[in-house]
């Protein structure tokens, strides 16, 4: 079959990088390298031919012409035209397809022919804004799935940049997405403003405007299940270390991607031992939990992300005496080996148009260092390296340390487990510990690391309420501005019980 030329064209000394990385991605993306054939400056052999004659020759050769306009203009021949525009020129003569990409930097920074070419393309081709290489590389990848597609090389395109069909705009959550953008601007400088149009937000996030995909719906979906049955996770918990019954735990959860990871980790924080420290830093209570929140945290986003959507199987989350289990409905790709999951390697996910709002809203932290981080992390906290297994599912398999009371500067640490103890839950017993004086529901669950609400609410609130363990400051108002919990006599008495056990 032969390829689709891609002719990658920029002001020579601007966005060197930026057509490195594109050029690696099309030539190693499992599925985009089977249909494209990037070009660009940099890997020309030397040539005794004009420069700018051997360029506009190989935009002739090209089927696609992908220019990364920014801030500068370039060289001026004696027209006061710049290469870059004569590839624009040629392209559009030629009626080649032209995929432009412009960035963020306001017009008075850019040189003023710059503008005015941005201006020009704007007139009959559609332009992408990004500000960084991951956002590039995120438009390009939906860029040429729709190339694909209009060209009938595909049918089918890929689950997250497919349309949803049957789902509009009436199945999207508006106050999610509005949320979603303060966060991802926080975290990461998301340009547009929370009041913008849900459709601006999605064009901008490659999520459709008119019709939507799948990825939209499983990001900011009301009833994302609804289309997608098998997009929930599985939970469970066993005694040992076999997948044998009595079950003490199951639970099978549903909601977006982002509902699903928080419930999910919250599942295993609270069932895995935790250590508490001392106040002798500051009012609130240390909280060192034995598989550190962010490995647990990063396996379960990692499963959720690059899962194989099309599969019937779901994500499941298995926590066993001596290990924790995230089994994945899906396979690494091509260019990616188990042995390469250790070093230092590129993204390439199986979901782009999903893991880039992930990572936009801080749930994933930094895209291809993410099984590095964890290993980092468990040697950090003295855990055995996790293990990664590719079988008919992907396994990430996560060890637990051993459950005996350590010590810590010569005194012990209270170790609280996650299962219920008498007549108290591991949840309930949490907060007793970490509740001093006074105080909110948020500042509760931010102590322990959790961030589903209904989820803490649930399964540590209600429980140490109907155990009078714990009172509400207003307990005619539930709903009171002010509203916070403290201990009751009994939570009081023991706290000091778990106080004197520790010393």
């Amino acid at each position: 079959m032969k390829k689709t030329k891609v002719f990658i064209s920029s002001v020579q000394g601007e966005f060197e990088q930026e057509r490195q990385m594109l050029f690696n991605y099309l030539m190693q993306d499992a599925l985009l390298g089977l249909f494209f054939e990037p070009f660009i400056f940099e890997n020309l052999p030397a040539s005794a031919q004009s420069v700018v004659k051997v360029y506009l020759n190989e935009v002739e050769k090209s089927d696609v012409y992908l220019g990364l306009f920014g801030e500068d203009y370039g060289f001026e021949d004696k027209d006061g035209i710049s290469p870059t525009e004569h590839e624009f020129n040629l392209a559009t003569k030629l009626n080649k397809t032209r995929l432009i990409f412009i960035t963020n930097h306001s017009n008075e920074s850019r040189h003023k022919k710059e503008t005015a070419l941005i201006r020009k393309a704007e007139q009959d081709v559609i332009r992408k804004k990004f500000a960084s290489q991951n956002e590039l590389k995120t438009s390009v990848y939906a860029s040429l799935i729709r190339y694909l597609e209009e060209k009938e090389f595909i049918r089918t395109g890929p689950f997250d940049a497919s349309v949803c069909r049957g789902a509009g705009f009436e199945d999207i959550y508006p106050e999610k997405v509005k949320k979603w953008v303060q966060i991802a601007k926080n975290k990461r400088g998301f340009p547009l403003p929370p009041q913008s149009p849900i459709e601006e937000i999605f064009e901008h996030l490659n999520l459709g405007n008119k019709q939507l995909t799948n990825a939209a719906l499983l990001l900011f979906g009301k009833e994302p299940q609804k289309f997608f049955i098998s997009s929930e996770i599985k939970c469970a918990q066993f005694y040992g270390i076999e997948i044998v019954k009595p079950i003490p735990a199951y639970h099978v959860y549903k909601g977006d991607v982002f509902q699903l990871v928080d419930q999910a980790v919250d599942f295993v924080l609270s069932r895995i031992d935790v250590s508490t420290g001392t106040r002798d830093k500051s009012v609130q209570v240390d909280i060192d939990y034995e598989i550190p929140r962010a490995v647990v945290a990063e396996a379960i986003v990692n499963a959720v992300a690059h899962r194989d959507y099309t599969s019937t199987g779901s994500v499941q989350v298995m926590l066993f005496k001596n290990r924790l289990e995230i089994w994945n409905p899906g396979k690494l790709p091509s260019n990616l080996t188990l042995s390469k999951l250790r070093k230092s390697h590129g993204s390439f996910p199986a979901n782009p148009l999903l893991a880039e709002p992930m990572y936009l809203s801080g749930y994933i932290e930094r895209l291809g260092t993410g099984t590095r981080d964890m290993i980092r992390l468990c040697k950090e906290k003295k855990l055995k390296e996790p293990d990664f297994k590719q079988e008919d599912v992907f396994k990430t398999i996560i060890w637990r340390k051993n459950h005996v009371v350590e010590e810590t500067h010569g005194r012990s640490t209270g170790e609280l487990s996650g299962e219920a103890t008498g007549e108290l839950s591991g949840e309930v017993k949490r907060v007793i510990i970490v509740l001093n004086g006074e105080q909110k529901r948020s500042d509760i669950q931010k102590s322990l690391q959790l961030k589903h609400d209904d989820y803490f609410r649930l399964n540590y609130i209600i429980p140490a309420i109907e155990s009078h363990i714990i009172e509400l400051k207003y307990p005619d108002i539930p709903n009171h501005p002010k509203q916070k919990y403290r201990l009751t006599k009994k939570g009081l008495d023991l706290k000091k019980q778990f106080k004197n056990n520790q010393k």
